[in-house]
């Protein structure tokens, strides 16, 4: 994506790989979540996340260090996996999802407060999305790859 979009935009240009990436997010509580060191190097932290009036969301406690990264770079990946379909059974995995983007920090305090955020010095973020990636396997164990960035139609790649 050339520029950032929120998680309504995203639903606007490729609804159908925003309803499984919803779907799959709702579906785990806990995410992973890469953010960048004040070096450089990746960071990946367990995360919540929330969708609210068209945005995703992500809290985080106070002072936290991947608070810490991105007050210092808005830029993130968030990862949700499904659970593992088991032995030989891939048709049952639903795959994962991968977004991409930046956090924003939101300092408004009315809007903080409209949180149920457990700390009054807690952190709000709203994702500003640069793409959606789904990744799953189709038919006879091929993985398949549904990508959408800004500005851009879904894209789809298939791998035997």
């Amino acid at each position: 994506m050339t520029t950032m979009v929120s998680w309504h935009e995203c639903e606007r240009q490729a609804p159908e790989l925003a309803k499984i990436a919803r779907a799959l997010m709702d579906d785990h509580q806990h995410k992973v979540l890469a953010t960048l060191r004040k070096d450089g190097s990746p960071r990946v932290s367990g995360t919540e996340s929330q969708f609210r009036d068209g945005d995703l969301w992500m809290g985080s406690m106070p002072r936290s260090v991947k608070a810490l990264d991105l007050r210092r770079d808005p830029r993130m990946a968030l990862h949700v996996t499904s659970a593992d379909p088991g032995e030989g059974d891939l048709s049952a995995w639903r795959g994962d999802v991968k977004l991409a983007g930046r956090a924003v920090e939101v300092t408004d305090g009315e809007l903080l407060a409209s949180f149920d955020l457990p700390d009054s010095d807690a952190h709000l973020f709203r994702v500003e999305l640069s793409e959606v990636v789904w990744t799953h396997v189709q038919g006879d164990e091929r993985v398949v790859i549904d990508a959408c960035h800004e500005g851009a139609e879904v894209r789809q790649v298939r791998r035997k």
